[in-house]
């Protein structure tokens, strides 16, 4: 197996046609991929060191991409997934997956959709290298001094932690016990005294004060 990078995104899908066509697309994009014909066979290969993000069919011989994600939930390492899914299985991906899974595709998807999920994936995953999770209901931990996350309250530190990690507004109210609308105040106010206008220049921002 070759070494891979911090931005490696990992294809796990029994078709190989269709993994063929999602490494090819990838990697003209630019990104590093692995594939892999079951979920058995990425398991076995898996080094925790590894980082990146998971493209998994839902549907597959054996383990599900539904059952890995719950592997690695359970045993690491933390790798963001992307879901690929059938016509007929959206239900059950939007069930299952809406509030852990990055995205979810159904087939056939254009390239662009791909993409964009991925790059989100990824973006996630470099979060969560950048900051350390937070504990749940703990919220994130304390700025240190003088680091520009010094200018932010306890609440906008776990605001911030939880959306550098991926989550959406709904999934950071429930970890805080607060409504949509006030993570979204919140949110404001951390972007307006950090001087950064969306989250990619958050996650860069936090990704420079923690190195």
């Amino acid at each position: 197996m070759k070494k891979m990078s911090a931005d490696t995104v990992y294809i796990v899908d029994d078709d190989p046609s269709m993994r063929d066509s999602l490494a090819l697309l990838l990697s003209l994009a630019g990104h590093v991929t692995a594939s892999f014909a079951s979920a058995e066979d990425f398991l076995r290969a898996l080094k925790p060191q590894w980082r990146g993000c998971v493209l998994a069919d839902i549907r597959m011989p054996g383990m599900s991409g539904l059952e890995l994600q719950r592997c690695l939930a359970q045993s690491g390492p933390a790798l963001p997934f992307v879901i690929i899914t059938a016509h007929g299985d959206v239900a059950a991906a939007r069930q299952a997956f809406l509030a852990d899974a990055v995205d979810f595709l159904e087939k056939p998807f254009e390239g662009e959709q791909l993409l964009a999920a991925v790059r989100k994936a990824l973006m996630a995953a470099r979060a969560a290298q950048a900051l350390p999770p937070a504990e749940p209901g703990r919220g994130a931990r304390a700025a240190a001094p003088g680091s520009v996350l010094a200018a932010l309250s306890a609440r906008e530190r776990e605001v911030m932690a939880l959306l550098v990690q991926g989550l959406h507004n709904r999934r950071i109210a429930e970890e805080l016990g607060i409504s949509p609308r006030t993570v979204e105040v919140h949110k404001a106010r951390v972007l307006d005294k950090l001087g950064v206008r969306n989250l990619v220049e958050l996650v860069r921002l936090v990704d420079r004060d923690r190195g």
